[in-house]
Parts: structure tokens; C-alpha cells; sequence
């Protein structure tokens, strides 16, 4: 099983890039792991939701456009399936069980497309909470080193 994590934006602070690589060379034992950004289309200043609506298809036809042949898209998005850190490592041990490859989508900042949508196995929220998206990189790329964590008894999680 491989991840990617396909992410529109570029150009991230300094500290989410800190944040991320340190968690990816962390992850690379347990599973391959790897970040693509996507350009985010560009915006005006004041956008009608016509203008909004095409930002998010051209991001989510470039999401789509970087989909490999047996890999399953996660979409991250408000509304989503949330879950604790343990069942996303049960989550993640059934993933490497069937042996495919996962994408996890993190949409440009108004949302994903309706293809995106369609297309992505499940859908999942990291939080309640409106989260900025540079942060969003950083939470998922922890999560899922402390759920690899947890499934190799690594003491990087500790319960209670």
C-alpha cells in the first residue's frame, strides 16, 4: 500500500512545511507516503458563485486528472466521516489488507468539485471545527503517522 496526499495550494508557511516533512520521513517505515500540491486556481477579488464554481472544477479536474489506476480517493472536507485514532488505524490496517493504494484529497478552499465527490470512495473530516487549510496538512499527515504508530506498537501513541 502506498498513500499520496494530493493538496490544492502551494507556497505553505514555513512551520507546515517543518511540520510535514518531519512527519514524513516519521511515516516513510510503516508506509510509503507522499505529498503532491496542485496549483489553486486563481481567484479574483470579488468572485460570483459562478466564478466559485469553476474554481472548484478546474481543482477537482486536476485532482481527478492525478488519480492512478487502482487507487481509492478520500475525500477530506467538512461533513465528512469523522473518526478517532484508533479506528483510523483499523481503517488503515484494512487498506494495506486489500492492498490498495490510497489517495486523501484535500480540496482548495472553497471545497471539492461534485466529480471529486462522486468519485471518492468515502469522505472524511478531520474535525468539527473550520480548519485553515495548512494546518489540515499537518493534522492528516500526524494522523496518520500515529495510526501507522499504534498498528507497529511504536510508542508514539500513548493511550490515556
Amino acid at each position: 500500500m502506498k498513500i499520496r496526499i494530493l493538496t490544492i495550494g502551494q507556497k505553505m508557511p514555513s512551520w507546515v512545511t517543518t511540520g510535514v516533512e518531519d512527519y514524513l520521513k516519521r511515516i516513510q517505515p510503516f508506509v510509503q507516503t507522499q505529498i503532491i500540491e496542485i496549483p489553486m486556481a486563481k481567484r479574483g477579488k470579488n468572485d460570483s458563485e459562478a466564478d466559485i464554481l469553476k474554481y472548484r472544477q478546474i481543482e477537482g479536474d486536476a485532482i481527478l486528472a492525478a488519480l492512478k489506476n487502482n487507487e481509492v480517493l478520500i475525500a477530506l472536507e467538512v461533513g465528512g466521516r469523522e473518526m478517532s485514532t484508533e479506528r483510523l488505524a483499523d481503517t488503515m490496517k484494512g487498506w494495506m489488507l486489500e492492498g490498495h493504494d490510497i489517495v486523501l484529497a484535500i480540496g482548495g478552499p472553497d471545497g471539492h468539485s461534485d466529480a471529486v465527490r462522486k468519485k471518492a470512495a468515502w469522505h472524511w473530516s478531520l474535525s468539527k471545527l473550520t480548519l485553515p487549510h495548512p494546518l489540515v496538512r499537518v493534522m492528516l499527515i500526524e494522523q496518520l503517522y500515529r495510526a501507522m504508530s499504534i498498528n507497529h506498537n511504536h510508542p508514539y501513541h500513548r493511550a490515556g
